[in-house]
């Protein structure tokens, strides 16, 4: 028992200490059960087997389709409208939407998506953005605890209780707490955010970013005003041959940037998108993307009986009124270095279509943008490139070539880039996700397993590795290997010696007062380790005072769940709190004016409160 503890106070320690990831920190503590004999190697790994681990890698790759898909950006957008120009009515709409997303995706899901809507939002409407962004990452806990799946101190106690016997949580049945919380914070969260209404210098060159995104890259090379969509049909002489054979590029000093083909079939008409490769062969109603100056545009559309597709009211210069989609194929900058053999050599003879499958499209060199004939143009040394591909070539050119420098991680940047066709899909597979749950169809592991598989396959993201790189592996680690340290301290006898001091000082004066001691504890110790890990280490103990009172554990457990959830004294007691502290510009003084207040009154409330829901 005394080396548990030991390794208790040394894991929390280093919680607090920081310097050393949390997922090392939890490993480290499993491997010290093992060595020391405390746990078997079946039991120290048992955590990777866990139901609830599962349950969680799969809900991030859940969370991650439906952020992908653009689903949950576009309902946000819609139900935000309806706040009008009231700071009130702002706030009330921030924070039930939050709550309310907030409850079947994770808390850090749901501020990493609805934080720049907030941010846009309260600079249209005039409101100082502090005032919402804490708010709103306070809701998204309080949200979390209207479901099953919201947040993971509630599946960690749901799992305690099906392993001790008792029947385990249905998707709402923590559903009262969570709206108690929600209209409690509410009303305090109102008056309390005035002290955060304080305007301060911005420096927005600190947090400037380099990289920039297609649409930025479009914007800033003009590459709309230099673009021209024109249409094949049966009697051009282009369709049915190749590129290779038409040369227009030579001919014309026109760029094909992109060519997309529409097929219709009795069910579904779909366009395709597809970069231009020597062996593509033109078809008919094929619509080319083409770069070049309008003149010569102009005369090889006439030439081969093409159709501009963009017209201007006065019928001169066709304006491009296209949207450029970036779901396949991606563009990005990259830095020619001074030992690059390609310098001096023209765009034409750079290899990059034929080494990298890649199209260098502009240039930009110094404060020139080169957008017309750039084939033609000597590459010099320093030239930054914006070059066109499908997004994995783009990344594969990174990795091949070492004579220049990809700016950015275009892997990172197509994740960035939603996949909007694939929403309504999306939006069923969530549903009946949280259907299949709400009526017990299959336990909520196997729900969520078939709704991330069926995300995959339904092809909501680019690929399967885009799927497994939503997965917060380092939430997953924790998860799993925090776990035996739970066992650990109910094997030793630790939890028993925990809750038995608690039930010894507080139980003769009845289960209200014990409550509130695994509350408090709770609450203190979420303030310096994760919300999960203090979740792991109190549920045992909650379940033993509850035995040991001879009352339902119900309301401990819950307690346990509401505490280690609801911590917001600390900016870094849960991730919602750290995301939003350099957007807001808070404080640690902040969220301790803010968050103890009410912290402390949902302790007051939750502990007369839980009893009613939960009856001992």
């Amino acid at each position: 028992m005394v080396i548990t503890f030991i390794i208790l106070i040394a894991t929390a320690s280093l919680f607090v200490w920081g310097k050393i990831r949390s997922d090392i920190v939890a490993l480290c503590s499993l491997l010290g059960l093992l060595l020391t004999g405390i746990l078997t190697p079946t039991e120290a790994l048992s955590g990777f087997s866990n139901p609830i681990v599962i349950m969680i890698a799969a809900l991030f790759i859940v969370g991650g389709a439906i952020f992908q898909t653009g689903l949950a950006a576009r309902v946000s957008k819609g139900l935000l409208r309806f706040a009008g120009n009231s700071d009130y009515k702002l706030f009330l709409l921030v924070i039930s939407v939050t709550a309310l997303i907030g409850s079947v995706l994770s808390n850090t899901g749901t501020v990493a998506l609805l934080m720049p809507i907030v941010v846009s939002m309260a600079t249209s409407s005039n409101m100082s953005v502090r005032r919402l962004l804490m708010p709103m990452a306070f809701a998204s806990s309080i949200g979390g605890m209207m479901t099953l799946i919201g947040t993971p101190p509630i599946l960690i106690v749901h799992n305690t209780l099906v392993e001790s016997g008792h029947r385990g949580f249905s998707f709402f049945t923590t559903l009262p707490v969570g709206i108690i919380l929600l209209f409690c914070g509410i009303l305090l969260l109102w008056p309390l955010s005035k002290t955060l209404d304080k305007k301060r210098k911005k420096d927005d060159d600190d947090n400037r970013s380099t990289v920039k995104s297609p649409k930025q890259l479009v914007t800033e090379y003009r590459l709309a005003e230099n673009m021209y969509r024109v249409e094949t049909n049966g009697k051009s002489p282009v369709v049915g041959k190749k590129l290779s054979e038409l040369d227009i590029t030579k001919q014309y000093a026109v760029t094909i940037a992109e060519i997309r083909r529409r097929s219709t079939s009795p069910f579904k008409k779909t366009v395709t998108q597809e970069l231009p490769e020597a062996g593509t062969v033109l078809g008919d109603n094929d619509v080319l993307y083409l770069i070049g100056d309008f003149v010569n545009v102009a005369r090889f559309a006439e030439e081969k009986d093409l159709k501009f597709i963009d017209q201007s009211s006065d019928d001169s210069m066709p304006t491009f009124s296209g949207k450029l989609k970036f779901d396949e194929i991606g563009m990005a900058e990259v830095v020619v270095l001074a030992n690059s053999n390609i310098i001096g050599h023209p765009v034409r003879e750079s290899g990059f279509r034929k080494n990298y499958n890649v199209n260098i499209i502009g240039i930009q060199r110094k404060t020139r943008y080169l957008v017309q004939n750039v084939k033609d143009e000597k590459i010099q040394s320093g030239d930054m490139l914006l070059v066109q591909g499908a997004w994995e070539d783009i990344d594969r050119l990174s990795r091949l070539q070492a004579e220049i420098v990809v700016i950015g991680q275009p892997s990172a940047e197509a994740s960035k880039v939603t996949l909007e066709d694939k929403a309504p899909v999306a939006g069923i597979i969530m549903g009946l996700m949280v259907v299949a749950m709400i009526f017990n169809f299959f336990p909520p592991v196997v729900a969520v397993l078939m709704a991330a598989v069926a995300m995959i396959l339904a092809g909501c993201f680019r690929s399967v590795r885009d799927a497994y790189r939503t997965i917060n592996w380092e939430s997953v680690i924790l998860f799993a290997a925090m776990m035996p340290l739970a066992t650990a301290m109910e094997k030793t006898g630790a939890s028993e010696l925990i809750s038995s001091g608690i039930v010894g000082s507080l139980g003769s004066r009845g289960p209200y007062l014990v409550l509130a001691g695994i509350y408090l504890g709770t609450s203190i110790l979420t303030m310096f380790i994760s919300n999960t890990a203090t979740a792991i280490l109190f549920a045992p103990i909650a379940l033993q005072a509850a035995v040991a009172l001879g009352v339902s554990p119900y309301p401990f457990l819950v307690a346990v769940a509401v505490a280690a959830s609801m911590c917001f004294a600390s900016p870094f007691s849960t991730p919602p709190n750290a995301m939003v502290v350099s957007a807001g510009r808070y404080s640690f003084l902040d969220y301790v004016r803010v968050g103890l207040p009410l912290q402390v009154f949902y302790m007051v409330i939750m502990v007369f409160a839980l009893p009613l829901v939960f009856p001992f």
